[in-house]
């Protein structure tokens, strides 16, 4: 199958962290369609392991979900960064750890159906505490948990961010 073909394009909104773009486009079934699309520049989020049953989990208020959500560490890729050093800089920024060593395990698409947002996964161990520098709007409370007590959390409904429950699944299970 091949891709839509794309008539027109504009740019509706452009923010801080944010574009959305408006697409004219034939779609493969040959229906013309307009799609709205959150264009994003990538994200990481990081499952950060102080021992081999412990899992770092991130508490902080989250506007569009009117709510405080329990994540993992995750940050938004700048400009031309590698994910690499972007999920090194946002652990420790968000939970005040370095780790010795980083492994990409998985990538993957966030909602398809509307954002560019593409999102690189990464297992950190051998971490050494450091200072914890979050951004200046983050407000964020850092716990260590059991991997198990994650897990339920999980099963509970204490945890309910995509992103999260992938990456403790991937990683813990």
């Amino acid at each position: 199958m091949s891709g839509a073909k794309v008539l027109d394009t504009r740019i509706a909104y452009k923010g801080k962290h944010i574009q959305v773009r408006e697409d004219r486009v034939i779609e493969p079934a040959g229906y013309e369609a307009s799609r709205e699309i959150v264009v994003h520049p990538g994200a990481v989020c990081i499952v950060a392991r102080p021992t081999p049953d412990e899992v770092i989990l991130i508490r902080q208020y989250r506007h569009a979900a009117g709510r405080e959500l329990i994540e993992i560490p995750a940050g938004t890729l700048h400009e031309g960064e590698d994910p690499m050093g972007c999920a090194i800089r946002e652990l420790e920024e968000e939970t005040g750890y370095k780790a010795s060593k980083m492994v990409e395990r998985a990538k993957f698409w966030t909602t398809p159906g509307f954002t560019t947002e593409f999102m690189y996964l990464y297992e950190a161990t051998g971490l050494q505490k450091t200072k914890i520098h979050p951004d200046e709007d983050e407000v964020i409370e850092v716990d260590i948990v059991r991997s198990s007590e994650a897990l339920q959390m999980i099963d509970d409904g204490g945890i309910q961010d995509a992103k999260t429950i992938l990456g403790l699944l991937r990683i813990l299970k």
